[in-house]
């Protein structure tokens, strides 16, 4: 199998840094994006670099705020140079609110939907016409269980889930007569920074009105990691394995691909297989059973 140009956001941290590590473990091109890469993040730089040359793969890190059209263009205009191609893009930049979702003002919402959606549109609009000219590609869209099912307090990060899955799925639809294919991962409840660095709802007079109830948010994350099982903790490399056995693969690949700590069942995966056949008759009742 020939090694593929690999552009992965959020790299930093959580799913992203181990996919890139995994990715470039097997010998594709990796290009780690994150904000920061001279100052807050220089570490994490450091670390991914040194860890994959003393494994001889091949990583490169770079600047990308995804929230910036400045960055992300180029940091791509950039990829391309070097490269002369992108393969694949990984968008996994993310942040995960839990909060009174009455309390998070316009504000909140909009900072939030800035990272989590219009970061992935902005990243998939710079990669695409490159992917078009080339007629081939692959987008992988990190989303979350969430993205099929809600939990009070997890409202606003819900919205941006639901929405990055319709994206993705409409991408499946009309690229896919240019050799591009998008597919969606559901990453379930795995141990990651996300919930430490919840962005806190802004609407303080909201929290006051709500009494004891305010209180539950901060109850979820304080023992969001306790009822993990510590001789058996769930294992987060899963994600970066079944995203890199998307990239590799062969076959037609499915649209949602879930994936689960071992033990756990949390009925997504039923949810996608009830869903798919109402899906696919409203779209042959349309005529385009072509893209299904």
């Amino acid at each position: 199998m020939s090694a593929k140009v690999v552009v992965v956001t959020g790299a930093s941290s959580g799913f992203g840094k181990l996919t890139a590590l995994e990715l470039a473990r097997r010998g594709h091109s990796v290009i780690a994006t994150m904000r920061d890469v001279v100052g807050r993040n220089s570490a994490v730089r450091n670390e991914l670099i040194e860890a994959a040359k003393a494994e001889g793969n091949p990583l490169q890190v770079l600047e990308m705020d995804v929230v910036s059209d400045d960055s992300v263009e180029a940091a791509i205009a950039r990829v391309i140079a070097q490269h002369g191609r992108i393969d694949v893009l990984v968008n996994n930049a993310g942040l995960m609110p839990i909060g009174v979702t009455e309390a998070y003002t316009i504000a909140d919402v909009e900072r939030l939907f800035a990272v989590n959606v219009f970061g992935a549109v902005r990243a998939d609009r710079a990669v695409l016409p490159h992917m078009r000219a080339a007629g081939s590609g692959l987008i992988v869209q990190v989303t979350s269980l969430m993205g099929r099912f809600v939990i009070p307090f997890f409202g606003v990060y819900a919205a941006t889930k639901f929405a990055l899955e319709a994206l993705a799925e409409t991408y499946r639809y009309e690229l896919s007569g240019f050799g591009i294919d998008s597919v969606i991962v559901e990453p379930g409840p795995f141990p990651s920074n996300l919930i430490s660095s919840s962005p806190e709802p802004s609407d303080t007079d909201v929290l006051t009105a709500y009494g004891a109830v305010a209180s539950i948010p901060g109850q979820i994350k304080d023992n969001a990691d306790k009822s993990y099982d510590p001789a058996h903790p769930p294992r987060p490399q899963l994600v970066a394995d079944a995203i890199a056995g998307l990239v590799e693969a062969t076959e037609r690949r499915p649209l949602r691909t879930v994936v689960m700590p071992e033990g756990v069942d949390f009925g997504v995966a039923r949810i996608n297989e009830a869903v798919a056949p109402i899906q696919n008759d409203m779209l042959r009742a349309m005529g385009m059973a072509h893209v299904i």
